[in-house]
């Protein structure tokens, strides 16, 4: 998966929002730099690369629900980050890793286990910790590292990767959750080829051994679709997040300033003022004089001048994008059911047909808003300029 793509940031929010995930792990993000991106219903904080070199890539996607319990958010590089939230009994980092896959050198998978053990160590020591996603590792069944792995893996022998992943838990006391619980095949695989011919369990989901009672479940979702050759892997941990009161929220009205400079509406909006001043009854209470002027200024206001609109950002996301998307997540579903080449033929036309509807309503979008600043700049007005760019 890749976030390059226009549209797979609200196609990834969506199918977190039509489940009961609260946070995801994401890989492949592939932008440049660290930062965050708050939306209305979620917020994505990534660690990227500092050059444009579109690979990589690591980051969390929080349901605004649980924003509030968000700690701190460390970008280490483009293959680790870390999230640690706020828990009742315990505080909770979760380490997000994208680890180099089989072919890469010795030297290479050497500097990333560095880096991972640098950050581990950084951890408050009473943290809940669990490291997550794409290790790249087939776990096998071997009599050595049954300590620390589980009888549940799909695979007999261990890869290199699984290995380092297996010597990683046992130097830091840790334990390979991913492979403890008892699954049908189909709810353990986390990477399927193209073909959707092979599986392979190389996701995985480590926790101190101390708290592995922590998590109840881990299996894969495979019907939960963002174009990505991986599943996603769904881990249910028994842990309260403490409950911060809200703060005080800004009820303040914000009017519509495009209509107060268009000399009709301010016409109507002064004739209206008038014409309730004029039913106007005489109060002896001078506090209720004032509540009945401040209301006529309100409710002439709202009549015509009108309330502004919250800005929807992403304006060109529409029912069209939803419609192509979910189209491609049926004919995927029917794929992952009947895994014939007809139904993968049809798979990849129509996630064509999808991605090519995004680009197109995206890139008439970017044309509009480039209209709107131009005109803005051809008028002189200062505020609508900074405002759309």
């Amino acid at each position: 998966m890749t976030m390059l793509k226009p549209g797979k940031m609200n196609e990834t929010a969506e199918q977190m929002l039509c489940t009961q995930l609260q946070i995801i792990a994401l890989q492949e993000i592939r932008w440049k730099g660290y930062g965050q991106i708050k939306k209305n219903t979620y917020s994505l904080y990534y660690s990227c690369s500092e050059q444009a070199t579109r690979h990589f890539g690591t980051g969390f996607m929080v349901k605004k629900e649980i924003e509030k319990n968000i700690m701190s958010f460390t970008a280490i590089n483009e293959k680790i980050c870390t999230v640690r939230l706020k828990g009742k009994f315990h505080n909770i980092t979760l380490i997000n890793v994208h680890a180099p896959t089989e072919e890469k050198t010795e030297e290479e998978k050497e500097k990333f286990y560095d880096n991972l053990q640098r950050t581990y160590k950084r951890v408050p020591k009473h943290d809940t910790v669990l490291i997550l996603r794409d290790l790249n590792a087939k776990i096998g069944k071997e009599k050595a590292y049954e300590n620390v792995t589980g009888k549940h893996t799909i695979h007999e022998v261990s890869n290199q990767n699984g290995e380092l992943v297996c010597n990683f838990a046992i130097e830091n006391n840790m334990t390979v959750m991913s492979t403890q619980f008892q699954h049908k095949t189909i709810h353990k695989g986390t990477w399927t080829s193209p073909s959707f011919t092979t599986v392979n369990q190389i996701d995985h989901v480590l926790i101190s051994t101390t708290k592995k009672r922590t998590v109840q479940d881990i299996r894969t979702l495979q019907g939960l679709n963002c174009d990505s050759d991986h599943f996603l892997v769904k881990t249910i941990i028994k842990q309260r997040l403490i409950t911060k009161p809200r703060g005080n929220i800004d009820n303040r009205k914000k009017w519509n300033l495009d209509n107060v400079q268009n000399p009709l509406i301010l016409k109507q909006y002064r004739q209206k003022i008038y014409e309730k001043f004029l039913q106007k009854r005489q109060q002896v209470d001078i506090n209720q004089e004032w509540e009945n002027i401040k209301n006529f200024i309100l409710e002439s206001a709202e009549e015509t001048i009108k309330i502004r609109e919250k800005n929807i950002r992403n304006e060109w996301w529409d029912e069209e994008c939803k419609a192509a998307i979910s189209r491609k997540n049926i004919t995927r579903r029917k794929c992952l059911q009947k895994r014939t080449r007809a139904n993968q033929e049809q798979y990849k036309q129509v996630r064509k047909e999808a991605n090519k509807i995004c680009k197109e309503k995206r890139k008439q979008w970017i044309n509009n808003r480039k209209k709107q600043v131009e005109e803005a700049h051809k008028w002189n007005d200062t505020r609508k300029f900074f405002k759309d760019i």
